[in-house]
């Protein structure tokens, strides 16, 4: 007899979807899928008379695919490689020198036009957003004005150091002589001791520190970086610039960005008149985030969807569909009871102890029959109405959980498959990694030719990248398909990704395993390795051409929400 143990309660340029629900769509529909023109030719669109016929591509892989592609016509490429290089992309990325630089030029320029010290030409860039542009027409607008809200004296010739008299610090209360007292261009004087224990605290509580004024409650005057250098500490003055640094980036108006990545030190500004996109940054694992919403590179699925299938993944949804799927309540006291057994006799935990039909929910008594055994979606009409209340609700709660069981496989299904390409892509740059650091150096050596001669495999390994990263995201966009409207569709979408994942698993074979015969030094001779490699290049450069173009299309289709198949529809 089985025992149920009781459970305590328990940018415009993307496409817009919309997030449905139900359950996993049925792959035997009979009706006809449109073709979407993703192959490498320029056939047309059309929709397919029979099963093998019904999708059309023009590819091959054979070793003068190289050759034919560079005939080919050239097309837009539209793939995450493609955006990611230097002529295609719409954004810089800047090292943190070079954000100094940019700091120091702009610095520089307002110091000159307005005739102010550089100490405070960075005050008025902080206060307005590193902008050169708007410093200047403020200025000279109404410079009083600007800088009383800066915090800047009255007349810039105020020393911010005393050289004449002995005066009391206002902090100590200690008289000190010339050159050990000092202000913030007001009329407060410190000595600098008190200087420095005051900027050591502001340091220790983050970039607050940058917004500093006169130790005075009254006083507004902005403590600038140059008496920070003259009174800090060595670690302090390290800290502080290191805060102004990162305001170049995280208080300039939303144009540079760092990049996310742990570790990495750069920054990425996106170039005027541009819109939210992937960007890579030129770190050791080139790592994309999107600029609009800041999560790891998506395209071609739009954040909106991104959004939501992240907060799916950490909600307590799907944990409350697993136990409508898996668990029913019991009829007396209600708590939910796993099966754990294989009978369907159910005594419930005590204090409870109420013994049940796991199938139909009634109370299990000598001879009982199960009300189960009607047909739920057909019952028989003479019977119907003789079936117990408690064995009605039994049946609208097993459709319920079939429901929910139907949902939280469907779920599952596109969840272990985005997981598992985000496994195959870190797998893909740990081998990138690995080959830069010795593997095309080994090569290299077998082979006797130079490392820059093998930059036609990192860039495959960069494509292979590219395209776990697209496959994981275009899983989510499948799990908001509707399983009805949108079944046709489904059909459509679930063999475009076999086909990828078919061209995606090609590359990274001759990239990996193909690779593997030129170390392991079991060729005949020299000559023979030669050409081997020849002809492996010659492989894996079409292949890499090929499913570059390939994702770049795919990539174009799914951003636009499958165009062709919607035209085919109407």
């Amino acid at each position: 007899m089985g025992r149920g143990d009781g459970d305590e309660d328990g940018c415009s340029h993307r496409s817009k979807r919309r997030h449905g629900s139900g359950g996993e769509s049925s792959r035997e529909d009979t009706r006809p899928v449109p073709v979407v023109d993703i192959s490498d030719d320029d056939d047309d669109m059309g929709i397919g008379e029979d099963d093998d016929d019904m999708y059309e591509y023009d590819y091959s892989d054979d070793d003068d695919a190289g050759e034919d592609l560079e005939e080919e016509e050239t097309m837009a490429d539209d793939s995450p490689a493609a955006a990611a290089s230097s002529s295609n992309k719409g954004y810089t990325v800047l090292t943190e020198d070079r954000i100094l630089e940019r700091q120091q030029e702009a610095t520089s320029d307002v110091a000159e036009v307005l005739s102010i010290p550089s100490s405070f030409a960075v005050l008025l860039l902080r206060h307005f957003k590193w902008s050169t542009t708007r410093v200047k027409d403020e200025w000279f607008s109404d410079d009083r004005r600007v800088r009383d809200a800066v915090g800047l004296p009255p007349d810039a010739g105020v020393p911010m150091s005393l050289s004449r008299r002995r005066l009391p610090c206002g902090v100590c209360f200690g008289r000190f002589n010339a050159g050990k007292m000092r202000s913030a261009g007001c009329s407060h004087y410190y000595c600098d001791a008190c200087w420095g224990g005051y900027i050591h605290a502001a340091v220790g509580d983050g970039p607050r520190c940058l917004s500093l004024r006169c130790p005075d409650p009254a006083c507004s005057a902005a403590v600038a970086q140059d008496l920070v250098d003259a009174v800090a500490d060595a670690e302090d003055k390290e800290r502080y610039g290191r805060f102004a640094l990162r305001s170049f980036v995280e208080e300039g108006g939303g144009s540079v960005k760092w990049c996310p990545a742990p570790g990495c030190t750069r920054a990425v500004e996106l170039a005027a008149g541009g819109c939210a996109m992937d960007v890579f940054c030129e770190c050791s694992r080139l790592h994309g985030f999107c600029w609009g919403c800041g999560e790891e590179a998506h395209r071609p699925v739009s954040c909106e969807t991104v959004r939501a299938w992240l907060a799916k993944n950490v909600s307590d949804a799907e944990t409350a569909n697993w136990v409508l799927a898996n668990t029913k309540h019991c009829p007396m006291c209600r708590r939910p009871i796993e099966k754990n057994q294989g009978c369907n006799h159910m005594t419930c935990s005590a204090p409870c102890s109420h013994q049940f039909c796991w199938l139909c929910l009634d109370p299990w008594k000598s001879g009982h029959y199960c009300s189960r055994y009607y047909d739920y979606d057909h019952p028989r009409r003479e019977l119907d109405s003789d079936m117990s209340a408690q064995g009605k609700a039994a049946r609208k709660e097993e459709v319920e959980r079939r429901q929910a069981k139907a949902s939280l496989d469907r779920y599952l299904y596109h969840y272990q498959r985005w997981a598992s390409n985000r496994t195959s892509l870190n797998k893909a740059l740990d081998d990138m990694d690995q080959l830069r650091r010795s593997g095309l150096d080994k090569m290299a050596a077998a082979l006797e030719i130079k490392v820059e001669d093998l930059e036609f495999l990192t860039k495959a390994y960069e494509l292979i990248a590219d395209g776990r990263r697209l496959m994981r995201w275009v899983y989510a966009y499948g799990y908001y398909l509707d399983p009805v409207r949108d079944k046709a569709k489904r059909g459509l979408f679930d063999h475009l990704l076999e086909d990828a994942n078919t061209r995606l698993e090609s590359l990274h074979h001759c990239a990996e395993v193909e690779r593997r015969k030129f170390t392991s030094n079991q060729a005949d001779s020299a000559d023979a390795m030669n050409e081997m490699y020849r002809a492996y290049k010659k492989h894996l450069e079409g292949l890499t051409s090929v499913t570059r173009q390939y994702f770049g299309n795919l990539v174009k289709a799914f951003e636009t929400d499958l165009p062709e198949f919607n035209s085919v529809k109407k």
